[in-house]
């Protein structure tokens, strides 16, 4: 049960340092509370734990016009941040997750600025029929969290420009573009700003769980790990790691989201599998992978594969029909 709740704004723009901070927080908020962390990134595209940066966004311009590449530890697709928008992470303990209720304060704090805001398949809240918060969700052996956009007032030709979702996306979605999908909460509310949507977030944090919100302070030893983490998150290996010189790839569009499968053969042995994905489960990939390396280029035998894999049958299922229509 929550008994306690925590505040933590970020300070500053910088991708790599606030996701860093967002573990470190994870790290460290007690059991029995919960946690509201506000932040913002400047200029960043943040792509998905097992997404293909490559496949996501336009990297070489994104990086030509000053901007930067972040990956977090969550599933999903890829987002565009500036300062016209504002980041919320909800952390607590596993036993104390509970998703509609952490939705309810977005919709809350909305409802403050004059705005009514719905859920929306898998992970999306609109405001006249139209996006603008994107969530996504992870958890460790004690602690969940779960994070998202509010679209305040992004640039949206610069969304549109540096994010490049694959075709099969957009056709599985019946859209034109990545603008035509998404909406500004200062076009429905024209006064509403960053600090306004802060205080708003705060209030309806505080009225929906009861109680006060004490700012969390942060030790020296919290600083430096953070510092430690950010190095991580923005290398070169993390951001993009290796990529397969495969010899096969297929992707498709599920209802529990997009997959780029890529495999490596030799002597007619998988010797390599890579799956990309923006589905919610940070750990498909692993097992898909697992499955596959060291299984018979065979499409029979693929699915044999999968079949005895961990997978939900709906994946295992869809993956295999997948795999049915490619020529081999």
């Amino acid at each position: 049960m929550i008994t306690k709740l925590f505040i933590f704004e970020g300070d500053g723009f910088d991708p790599h340092n606030n996701l860093a901070t967002e573990k470190r927080l994870m790290d460290i908020v007690p059991q029995g509370a919960c946690l509201l962390y506000l932040w913002q990134n400047k200029n960043t595209v943040v792509i998905g734990r097992n997404q293909n940066p490559w496949l996501e966004c336009r990297t070489s311009l994104l990086e030509e016009e000053g901007g930067k590449l972040a990956r977090r530890l969550s599933g999903g697709g890829a987002v565009y941040h500036d300062l016209g928008n504002l980041n919320f992470t909800f952390i607590m303990g596993k036993e104390d997750y509970d998703l509609d209720k952490q939705l309810s304060v977005i919709q809350k704090a909305c409802a403050l600025a004059g705005i009514t805001a719905e859920k929306s398949g898998r992970n999306d809240l609109l405001a006249d029929g139209r996006k603008f918060s994107g969530n996504a969700f992870f958890q460790n052996r004690t602690h969940a969290y779960h994070h998202g956009t509010l679209m305040v007032n992004v640039d949206r030709e610069k969304l549109g420009r540096y994010l490049s979702p694959p075709k099969a996306k957009l056709e599985a979605k019946g859209i034109a573009s990545v603008r035509s999908r998404v909406v500004n909460l200062t076009e429905l509310a024209p006064a509403l700003t960053i600090d306004r949507m802060k205080q708003y977030m705060v209030a309806a944090f505080t009225d929906i769980y009861g109680g006060n919100a004490e700012p969390l302070v942060l030790t020296e030893e919290d600083k430096a790990a953070i510092d430690a983490l950010r190095n991580a998150y923005g290398s070169w290996e993390y951001l993009y790691g290796t990529p397969l010189p495969f010899s096969f790839s297929c992707e498709s569009h599920f209802s529990w989201g997009h997959i780029n499968l890529q495999l490596d053969a030799k002597d007619g042995i998988i010797s390599g599998a890579k799956l990309y994905s923006d589905s919610m489960d940070w750990t498909l990939p692993e097992a898909v992978e697992s499955a596959l390396t060291g299984c018979r280029f065979d499409t029979a035998e693929m699915q044999k594969a999968l079949q005895h894999s961990p997978l939900a049958a709906e994946i295992r299922n869809d993956l295999c029909q997948m795999l049915a229509a490619q020529t081999l």
